[in-house]
């Protein structure tokens, strides 16, 4: 640890008994540390909700030390009568807050400055609702779209995930409330995931799973990281030193506290020696094992105070910033209008043919509004990160509000309140629509199909949504789809439709948003921060998913998301970093500069449309496939490097620089167990779509040696002899067994480069002999030695590394 708090947070610690040390670690009930009154740490509380704060006043009782199992599941319910959802557990008693956008629909923004006032804006109403610490964001990448909590992540790639979580960090901590990054890691299924075991390939973890939350680090410094529930390659997250002391404390030096997910911890002595700070929330039975395990010494009581000393510092830290930065009442107005607009720069326009949006209805025309979603708007997801709203914008006040004075709007509910097919009311809408200038349907999942414990069974809307707009498009050539979804979805009528604009959970802001981009108020600016697949069967993780017999392999490796469509050529229904606009754009004068270990990569927007807008433009990096019959490591086509998301009035253009570090270019290798930069010339792309690349110039890269691989009689004698001292040490010793010329040996040599056999074996065969392995052996030690090649399954200590980043 290193901040300023530590020695102060040590000091306390020594003058603490082992029951205020096991007290400390132990939580205190539902949602609270438990503090030391009589040393001056006071109990810090802790709250839900990325989108918006989910508390729950009878659930925050100091006296609740052993909470209840009802209180806990109330914390993840998700009723499945969707007729009364306002009357939910959960959402009935908690206190009413601003539900903004899902962190998923965030994402399609791509604006790190809107994540920020965001962040601070939650930090604003944890103040005043007495809370220290929320619990997130939440980064696990979006691995699968049929992934219950997906609309609680960013993103399928680990940059832009990264840098948005980062911007949502900042803007807590600057306003004194500690986030808490999670979860800690591959926690990207919700089926059996106290006990699922996610095996993951080395390149696939530091490159994909890995790589969000150290940038999230790196870029904000998280006060707390909480740990996933699941097994990761066999071992508990919270329980597993290599993840939690290797990487998070050793190569990525992270000096705050580590926490569990709620009785995420199995074992809390193995927990506490790996590296896992704080248990959350109370359980009787786990603290009397670890003050077992501490009185009869498998705890040492060093291991116990670092983790106090952890925690110690961390309220010391918070109690700080709050004493720094008085508490300000939430301006809960400010607030929805802030919900508003990320919600209308986060809704992403999928398909706009013939420039049907925005609407122009001139007085005396008639819209047609279908779907119940657009009176009772699915405006977030089930599970513990719902939120009850202070306030919602009801998408069909909205639309009639905005509409030009002598427009008609009509609804139609067009299915049952549940979502099924009614013969009824979707006879009765197709009745309407046949007098209607435009139809507007808002179409969607089943209520409530997807959150905390329940993934999605498919990507399907609801059967009746999709029913109906087939009809429609039979009759109406204007139609307009609207999708609150929880991630992407499929739509066997994308082609026969007019529109699409995707709004995911957007929010209590949604119905505002919506009716002003329709009708022109607000230029559309998202861009998708997932690929759209045309069928299930497209899907990356679609043959390992969810897992079997407590087993999840990660089977598709580094090939996650738009890498995957890339690498095998599949078209999907919208690419990675999608989204249409009412103005246009052009790219120009691409150019780049290395400096140091820097590129700087310089282009010109300029805005060619008649409104003003905003765009996100995407750096690439675009690499060639290796060779099919070389066994050389694979890199995705395409990688998202770096964006910018940029503001031009019509006729305005902008110099536009991005930067490329060297890390930017490296993958990890799984020899050196680091991160390396191969040789070659790669392509530095500019698009606005990962399948839409605007400008493109190529970089030669001068790369780091080539990492020696391990020696070993089975070594086939192609790559032995191409370490260097291995061929003259072999010519040396094989001259002198056989008694033959330097030059006879290289002669007889040379043809076993050829051999797909071990050194040993083809050694042998070659010169005729039964050869001294032992010799061999200390030959090729020798040159593992020069070398520095590392033994397969060797871990190296990072724990004196400085940050990669």
């Amino acid at each position: 640890m290193t901040h300023a708090f530590d020695r102060e947070a040590a000091t306390i610690v020594a003058q603490m008994t082992i029951s205020e040390k096991l007290d400390l670690v132990c939580g205190n009930g539902l949602w609270r540390t438990t503090g030391v009154p009589r040393l001056g740490l006071p109990s810090l509380l802790m709250v839900d909700g990325s989108n918006g704060l989910r508390v729950v006043p009878d659930q925050i009782s100091a006296d609740a030390q052993n909470a209840d199992l009802g209180a806990f599941l109330d914390a993840v319910d998700t009723t499945d009568d969707p007729e009364n959802r306002d009357s939910n557990v959960l959402l009935g008693k908690s206190v009413p807050a601003t539900c903004f956008p899902a962190l998923s629909v965030l994402a399609n923004s791509w604006d790190i400055a809107l994540a920020h006032e965001i962040g601070e804006a939650l930090a604003i109403e944890c103040r005043a609702a007495g809370a220290q610490i929320l619990l997130g964001p939440g980064i696990n990448l979006r691995r699968s779209p049929l992934a219950g909590r997906g609309f609680e992540y960013f993103s399928e790639d680990p940059i832009l995930t990264g840098e948005m979580a980062a911007g949502v960090i900042r803007g807590l901590q600057d306003k004194a409330v500690g986030a808490s990054l999670k979860h800690f890691a591959c926690n990207n299924s919700e089926v059996e995931r106290i006990s699922m075991d996610s095996v993951v390939e080395p390149r696939a973890l530091h490159e994909l799973y890995f790589l969000g939350f150290e940038r999230a680090i790196a870029r904000s410094n998280p006060w707390t990281v909480m740990t996933s529930y699941n097994r990761l390659n066999g071992v508990q997250t919270s329980q597993n030193p290599w993840l939690l002391r290797g990487i998070l404390r050793g190569r990525w030096h992270y000096d705050g506290a580590i926490m569990s997910d709620w009785h995420g911890i199995q074992d809390l002595p193995a927990a506490l020696k790996a590296g896992n700070d704080l248990d959350m929330p109370f359980n009787a039975a786990r603290r009397r094992r670890l003050e077992n395990a501490v009185l009869n010494g498998n705890v040492p009581e060093t291991t116990l105070d670092e983790a106090c000393t952890h925690i110690a510092a961390l309220t010391l830290r918070i109690v700080d910033a709050q004493h720094r930065l008085p508490v300000s009442r939430p301006d809960f107005t400010a607030h929805h209008d802030l919900a508003r607009k990320a919600a209308s720069r986060a809704c992403v326009l999928l398909s706009n043919k013939n420039d049907i949006l925005p609407l122009a209805p001139k007085s005396g025309k008639r819209l047609l509004v279908i779907g119940t979603g657009a009176v009772s708007p699915e405006i977030q997801g089930a599970g513990s990160a719902a939120v009850r709203p202070i306030r919602c914008d009801i998408p069909l006040d909205c639309l009639k509000a905005t509409a030009p004075e002598g427009v008609s709007i009509h609804w139609e509910p067009g299915w049952s309140a549940n979502g099924d097919h009614d013969a009824h009311r979707q006879d009765a809408a197709l009745a309407a629509a046949r007098t209607a200038e435009t139809v507007i349907v808002f179409a969607s999942t089943a209520p409530c199909v997807s959150g905390e414990n329940a993934d999605r069974p498919d990507l399907n809307l609801c059967p009746a949504h999709d029913r109906l707009i087939a009809e429609l498009t039979k009759i109406h050539d204007r139609i307009v789809v609207v999708l609150p979804h929880p991630d992407a979805v499929v739509l066997p009528w994308a082609d026969n439709v007019q529109a699409i604009l995707s709004a995911g959970y957007a929010g209590a802001g949604l119905g505002q948003a919506i009716a002003d981009i329709l009708l022109g108020h607000a230029n559309p600016s998202g861009k998708t921060s997932v690929t759209w697949p045309v069928r299930l069967e497209d899907c990356p993780a679609f043959l390992g998913y969810p897992g079997e017999q407590g087993t999840h392999l990660y089977r598709e490796g580094i090939f996650v998301g738009y890498r995957f469509f890339d690498i095998r050529h599949i078209q999907p229904l919208f690419p990675f970093g999608h989204g249409l606009s009412y103005t246009s754009f052009t790219y120009d004068a691409l150019e780049l500069t290395t400096a140091a270990d820097d590129v700087t990569v310089r282009f010109t927007l300029s805005n060619t449309g008649a409104r003003a807008g905003w765009e996100v433009c995407q750096l690439y990096l675009g690499r060639s496939p290796a060779a099919p019959n070389r066994a050389l490591p694979h890199h995705p086509l395409r990688a998202l490097k770096g964006f910018a998301t940029v503001y031009l009035e019509p006729g305005e253009s902008r110099v536009v620089d991005m930067t490329l570090s060297r890390r930017d270019l490296a993958y990890f290798d799984t020899v050196r167990e680091d991160w390396t930069v191969p040789a070659g010339t790669v392509h530095v792309e500019i698009g606005t779509s990962s399948r839409d690349i605007r400008l493109s110039a190529p970089l030669h890269v001068t790369g780091d040696a080539t990492a020696a691989r391990w020696l070993t009689l089975h070594t086939p004698p192609g790559q032995a002899l191409e370490v260097p001292g291995v061929q003259d040490d072999l010519v040396t010793w094989l001259a002198d067994v056989t008694g033959q010329s330097i030059a006879e040996t290289e002669t007889r040599l040379a043809p076993c480069r050829r051999s797909f056999l071990g050194v040993y074996d083809t050694l042998c065969w070659s010169f005729g002999l039964e050869l001294d392995e032992i010799r061999l052996t200390q030959i090729l030690d020798d040159a593992n030695r020069r070398s520095g090649a590392r033994k397969p399954g060797h871990r190296p200590d990072h724990s004196s590394e400085l940050d990669p980043s």
